[in-house]
């Protein structure tokens, strides 16, 4: 079964499949790049990577409309429960679970994760998702970091990294991640959306597609393509 990758700009992804919708940390509110809100999202589940506000964004708002089961670290967790949210599944990382629509792994990701308010928001993470046979890599908020060269036995479909540089790694730290992942199909992601992460999508594409056998496909937000 096809897997359709949607991209609502920053790192605002959503899978869907013939049964089940996943949006990925939903940053619509403030978020210069979306041109949706979230009244406009219906997801049967919400990852949350860590707990900075342009990842954590809208899982309330939404999780509380929707019912959505939101799944996050063991503290974004419990401080999304503290907040209201009646619908949690805390994981860490390298723990891996069966959810209806798949199967889902925290990964390693080098960044911060305070809360909104300040508390702590434990270890940020990425996510190895398995999806109607399909597997999607979304790396969250990192560094490069050798620990991804273990995807590379994974057979990656496609890959959502960070490339703005300055919060996260730049494109050239990310086309080494490609190096060490191998996915088939990248999306370029976390970057253009304020001044300080200005990024140019088309030169990183002409780099991943130089240097690796990797196909790019920058996406506008609301843009997608299906695996």
């Amino acid at each position: 079964m096809a897997i359709e990758y949607i991209y609502h700009g920053h790192m605002n992804s959503e899978l869907r499949s013939s049964q089940y919708t996943v949006l990925i940390d939903p940053f619509f509110t403030n978020n210069p790049q979306a041109k949706i809100g979230p009244e406009d999202v219906n997801p049967d589940f919400i990852l949350v990577s860590h707990g900075h506000g342009d990842h954590v964004g809208d899982t309330l708002a939404i999780a509380e409309r929707t019912g959505a089961l939101v799944i996050a670290n063991f503290e974004v967790a419990n401080w999304l429960s503290s907040q209201g949210a009646k619908n949690v599944h805390a994981m860490h990382i390298g723990g891996a679970y069966e959810f209806p629509f798949g199967r889902v792994k925290l990964t390693i990701a080098h960044h911060g994760s305070a809360l909104p308010d300040g508390s702590y928001g434990g270890n940020p993470a990425g996510f190895l998702i398995t999806m109607e046979g399909k597997k999607i890599y979304y790396a969250g908020d990192t560094a490069l970091t050798y620990d991804m060269i273990w995807l590379r036995d994974e057979n990656v479909d496609l890959a959502v990294l960070p490339i703005g540089d300055n919060f996260t790694m730049g494109p050239e730290d990310a086309v080494e991640a490609i190096k060490l992942i191998k996915p088939k199909m990248v999306v370029p992601a976390h970057y253009n959306t304020w001044p300080v992460i200005a990024q140019d999508p088309n030169r990183f594409k002409a780099m991943v597609e130089a240097e690796t056998d990797t196909k790019c496909m920058p996406l506008e937000a609301e843009g997608h393509l299906t695996l």
